[in-house]
């Protein structure tokens, strides 16, 4: 990756769950060409790693990255499969060292002051903030920049196109992660056309 953060790559990250291996480089494919070139394959599914794999090999346009890392284990099967970024819904000591140790940029997650603090702590000053609208959204991004200024975020759970500008608006946010340009129906009926056009939308954000 020519830039060594994630938070710059594109206003918005869609985090995809791959059911089917078949879909990924059509899907990866579609968001690339809506100009979202910054793809989170989430481990939530048995075909992730595949998936990953597939849109490294074949999709050169897109930064693909892995999700839903939460194991030293799964930070190594990542980048093994070509993942270019990681993200985390939470951290642990072990975990961190892994990502730090992976060779690629990574956002841990967080949705305490603590947690944040901790990280800084470690040298760590880009992170997830997650689950985001339950965890506080835009008000609690806004009252941690005060005292937190070194510390940015993106904010995943719960955004939809609507609720991403505010977010997008904050200084201490570099990019928003969501699903919404990806709906359940559109991917079950491989419409691609469809999830390129919601991209295109994300990505004027």
């Amino acid at each position: 990756m020519t830039d060594s953060s994630v938070l710059d790559l594109a206003p918005v990250v869609p985090v995809v769950v791959v059911e089917d291996v078949a879909d990924a480089v059509p899907l990866a494919r579609a968001l690339v060409a809506g100009g979202l070139r910054a793809i989170e394959v989430t481990l939530r599914t048995p075909a992730a790693l595949d998936a990953i794999r597939a849109i490294a090999d074949e999709v050169p346009d897109a930064v693909v990255g892995a999700g839903t890392v939460i194991s030293p284990q799964n930070v190594a099967d990542s980048v093994a499969a070509g993942a270019r970024f990681l993200v985390s819904p939470g951290w642990t000591d072990s975990l961190l060292d892994a990502m730090k140790g992976s060779g690629v940029p990574f956002l841990p997650g967080v949705s305490t002051t603590s947690e944040v603090v901790a990280l800084l702590e470690r040298g760590v000053g880009e992170m997830k903030f997650f689950p985001a609208e339950a965890a506080g959204g835009v008000p609690y991004l806004k009252s941690l920049a005060g005292p937190l200024p070194q510390a940015r975020f993106c904010p995943t759970g719960g955004i939809s196109v609507t609720s991403a500008p505010p977010y997008l608006a904050l200084k201490n946010v570099g990019c928003v992660g969501g699903s919404w340009m990806l709906p359940a129906d559109a991917v079950a009926a491989k419409d691609w056309g469809r999830i390129e056009e919601l991209a295109r939308e994300a990505s004027a954000l």
